[in-house]
Order: C-alpha cells, then sequence, then structure tokens
C-alpha cells in the first residue's frame, strides 16, 4: 500500500508541474507584486486554496461527470472570460495613476483572497484537470482513508504556495529597479495577458458549446 510520504512528496511535485505553467493566477502574481509585495502569493494561493478544497469535497460528493460535460465546460469558460475581462478592464483603467508607493491595507489583503478564488474560477482547465487528473488521484490516495486525503491535499497546496511565494518574492525585491513608469507599463503588459487568456476561454467555451 502506498505510503503517506509518497503520497505528499508526488502530489506536491505533480502540483509543481502544474503551477509552473503561465496561467491568470501567475498574471495576477506578477501585477500586483510589485505593489503588495511578496505577501501578494500566500494570499493569493489562500484564496486559491480555499476553493480547491470546496471543489475537492464536491468531487468526493460525485460531481466529476457533472463537471467534465461540454456545456458545463463551455459555461465556465464562457463566465471566466467575463471575470478576466472585467479583471483587465480594471487595470487598464487604474493604469495611469499607478505608482510605486504606498501599501496594501486590510481591505486590499482580503481583495488578493478574493482574487486568488476568482483567477481559479476563471480557469476553465483547472477545474477539468480536477474532475479528471486530479480526482483520479484522489481515490487512489483515499486507500489511506482521510489521512491520504489530507496528505495529498497538503503536498498539492504547499507546492502551489512555494512556487507563487517564490515569484511573488523576486517580483518584489526587484521593485528598486522600477520606476512608476515601468510599473505601469508592467501593469498594461498583465492586463494585456488577461485579456489574451480571456479571448482564448472564450473562443474554447464557445467551441464546447457548439456555436462554431
Amino acid at each position: 500500500m502506498v505510503s503517506l510520504a509518497t503520497i505528499f512528496i508526488s502530489s506536491f511535485m505533480i502540483a509543481l508541474s502544474g503551477a509552473l505553467m503561465p496561467g491568470p493566477l501567475l498574471t495576477a502574481t506578477i501585477s500586483e507584486s510589485v505593489h503588495r509585495g511578496t505577501i501578494t502569493g500566500p494570499l493569493l494561493i489562500l484564496g486559491h486554496g480555499i476553493l480547491e478544497l470546496a471543489l475537492l469535497f464536491a468531487l468526493l460528493l460525485g460531481l466529476a461527470p457533472f463537471l467534465t460535460q461540454d456545456r458545463v465546460f463551455a459555461v465556465i469558460a464562457i463566465v471566466g472570460a467575463g471575470i478576466l475581462v472585467w479583471m483587465s478592464v480594471g487595470m487598464f483603467r487604474s493604469r495611469p495613476s499607478l505608482d510605486l508607493s504606498g501599501s496594501a491595507g486590510k481591505a486590499e489583503r482580503g481583495g488578493l483572497i478574493v482574487s486568488g478564488i476568482l483567477m481559479s474560477l476563471a480557469n476553465p482547465y483547472w477545474i477539468v484537470w480536477w474532475a479528471t487528473i486530479g480526482l483520479g488521484y484522489v481515490l487512489y490516495c483515499r486507500q489511506q482513508g482521510p489521512w491520504g486525503i489530507a496528505f495529498f491535499f497538503a503536498g498539492h497546496i504547499l507546492a502551489d504556495l512555494a512556487w507563487y511565494t517564490a515569484v511573488a518574492a523576486a517580483i518584489a525585491k526587484g521593485k528598486r529597479f522600477l520606476n512608476d513608469r515601468l510599473y505601469r507599463w508592467l501593469i498594461w503588459s498583465c492586463a494585456s495577458v488577461l485579456l489574451v487568456f480571456a479571448a482564448y476561454f472564450f473562443y474554447t467555451g464557445l467551441d464546447k458549446a457548439r456555436l462554431l
């Protein structure tokens, strides 16, 4: 029987390989870390982890077949595209007044947790991964009972935390090489990337809905 240590290590490595791939959450980490510092990574992952934990329970209750339906994917993709467009437009609109002064307050930190949730929800492939590969691994880990699930989730979320904290720390420490003009350019670039993801998700959503 598989050991808890094996579950933890393998879960960590699988999650890390996924975290390294570019996506909306990584874009948000880069754009926010300049102004809000290293804490950006942990707060975004806190929101991401809350959503993942809820999804994990949903999958264990048997919702995987529902989540892998083309129509469900289409709805998630199109709504996710809308979320990304909304966040991107907000970044574009705030760009002229952005500067590197100031620090994050409590409300802003709460906003980062919400952003972690929204950026995860906006990515339909994240949900599909959990409903297919993730669910298969969860069922395998369940051989060890509740502890197997716990060690799986701990390894998974710690991989995300380690990577996004490292990214946030690297961006925050590089802040001294930026000025307000470069900072605004970075925000413009991140907002543009979010629009690209939005267009891609919207297109794939329409395709899954058989509207193309």
